[in-house]
């Protein structure tokens, strides 16, 4: 690992460490979150591992990569594979890569309207 990510790594942690104690003194709103938080990555019906591994991809998609370190950190506490983090980065890939096609399909129509309809441009 290059210096540059290891040390941008450690900063993330260090920033979410201060801001948490912070937060956590003096806002209601983020105690309720880290409540719910708490609540949310416990066993149930998905073991707390598959909801980390969840957590990954919807971290990928929504480009977050502090969300990434603390997601990855619990998978791998919660007894998570490399092996198994990688299917969900794949996962990632795939669900990141499906929306597009998704607009391409509207562009397409966008396309043929403005071709079909020369005046209205």
């Amino acid at each position: 690992m290059e210096q540059v990510d290891k040390e941008k790594i450690e900063k993330i942690q260090a920033d979410r460490k201060k801001s948490h104690a912070y937060l956590y003194e003096k806002s209601p709103v983020y105690r309720t979150f880290v409540e719910m938080e708490q609540k949310t990555f416990v066993d149930g019906s998905l073991q707390r591992v598959n909801k980390e591994l969840i957590a990954i991809g919807i971290s990928i998609v929504s480009n977050c990569e502090s969300c990434l370190e603390w997601h990855i950190k619990q998978a791998l506490d919660a007894g998570a594979t490399n092996d198994q983090i990688l299917e969900a980065i794949e996962v990632a890939f795939e669900m990141g890569i499906g929306p597009t096609t998704v607009a391409s399909r509207f562009a397409l129509k966008v396309l043929e309207y403005h071709l079909e309809n020369p005046s209205k441009r």
